[in-house]
């Protein structure tokens, strides 16, 4: 893996524990000399998250639309920061430049990245692995969906364990060290 893509919180949420995983987040890719894609904002948990990254010495490169920019959110030390013109691009270019993707705590948008990469992972439109990191069972109830998703015969038993759930980031990671990916149909063209 050259870089991992995460997905996170605008905000830093209500609990302290959330940030903390963000930066052991950003310590063990740095440690692993593996960068880092995310939104480009210096806010919230994405903020801690890069500043973590930077200060491990780790390349972070930020995506951000204009719209984000002119309301003056990125981050302003990022080894490479990409202003592109629409959400749509934004996501796309992250997905282009990860081998791996990773939702740490967040709100809608965090969701919905997450959910498209697994959509396309369950469409064979790329191979890579998809986690989100269990702080404090802030996925449980998620997980529980997915779990019931299938029991009710909505989600594929095999396209549910496309999403790997850790409580600790260092675990999702050795994780994805192990993963064996299933060759992707086509390539990735949102």
């Amino acid at each position: 893996m050259r870089a991992v893509c995460v997905y996170c919180g605008s905000s830093t949420g209500r609990d302290p524990a959330y940030a903390a995983a963000a930066a052991d987040l950003a310590r063990g890719l740095a440690a692993r000399d593996i960068g880092l894609v995310y939104g480009g904002a210096g806010v919230g948990l994405m903020g801690a998250l890069a500043d973590a990254m930077l200060a491990a010495g780790g390349r972070v490169v930020g995506v951000i639309p204009e719209t984000l920019m002119r309301r003056e959110v990125a981050h302003p030390g990022l080894t490479d920061l990409r202003v592109v013109a629409s959400m749509h691009e934004r996501k796309a270019t992250m997905a282009e430049l990860a081998d791996a993707f990773v939702a740490l705590p967040g709100g809608l948008g965090t969701l919905e990245e997450l959910f498209e990469m697994l959509t396309w992972a369950q469409l064979g439109l790329h191979a890579k692995p998809c986690g989100a990191v269990d702080t404090a069972d802030y996925y449980a109830p998620l997980a529980r969906f997915l779990d019931g998703a299938v029991a009710a015969g909505f989600v594929r038993p095999a396209h549910r364990e496309l999403l790997l759930i850790e409580p600790e980031p260092e675990t999702l990671l050795r994780r994805f060290e192990a993963f064996v990916p299933r060759p992707a149909r086509r390539r990735v063209d949102p």
